[in-house]
């Protein structure tokens, strides 16, 4: 696949997101490989899209079992391929998972609590609102110690913190789509509270990302 960046298109199985993807990859890499655990546990992806991150991290967690989980049920033979192509046998098939519908939650008794749930790019084109539902999510899936990763670019407090989020947040918003855009961390810990959630960590990441380490307060 080239390197040049793509027309900007958010479908999860575009040329856009895969040149996204490959950008992200190792730096998320290695923030899961300080954060998660080192026994065996279970981790869900919220939102897997292509299901390109939960294959790339897989190989590197053998003793972790992951879940790939994502409201269009059209992408689910996409992950199973490539768990298939690589030889992830650690990588469960993926569940519909709606974050605005509590009846697509599985009951955790099922398979346990998660130890770690992650999310990646999803912010900047769906709803602020979303996150209300994500932090529920996390609340009824993570174990008591267990923590919710969403990676992304974000506003904070109401201010772009470089110039390059401030023109992407402007291309964002010129595509017409009402909620094409960066959210600011502000929302996200607020919705956060009101799971019994909070932030526990700011991780700067390149290109103007962050990953945020939400965990029980």
């Amino acid at each position: 696949m080239s390197q040049e960046k793509p027309p900007l298109d958010p479908h999860p199985l575009s040329e856009y997101v895969a040149w996204a993807g490959n950008r992200n990859r190792e730096p998320i890499l290695g923030v899961l490989k300080e954060k998660l655990p080192k026994d065996p546990a279970n981790v869900m992806e919220l939102a897997s899209g292509s299901g390109m991150h939960i294959n790339y991290f897989a190989p590197h967690f053998e003793h972790l079992h992951f879940h790939p989980s994502d409201k269009d049920e059209v992408v689910f033979a996409n992950i199973k391929k490539l768990s298939r192509e690589r030889g992830n046998d650690n990588i469960a098939d993926p569940i519909h998972l709606d974050l605005t519908e509590p009846s697509t939650w599985i009951d955790p008794s099922t398979n346990g609590k998660f130890a770690a749930m992650f999310c990646i790019n999803i912010f900047q084109v769906a709803p602020v609102s979303i996150a209300e539902g994500m932090m529920e999510c996390a609340a009824h899936y993570l174990s008591e110690d267990g923590f919710l990763l969403i990676y992304g670019p974000f506003q904070a407090e109401g201010r772009f913190t470089t110039d390059s989020n401030k023109e992407f947040h402007e291309t964002l918003s010129s595509a017409g789509v009402s909620e094409w855009g960066l959210k600011d961390i502000v929302d996200l810990k607020e919705a956060a509270s009101k799971q019994g959630l909070e932030l526990k960590e700011t991780i700067d990441m390149p290109a103007n990302n962050f990953s945020l380490i939400f965990g029980r307060g």
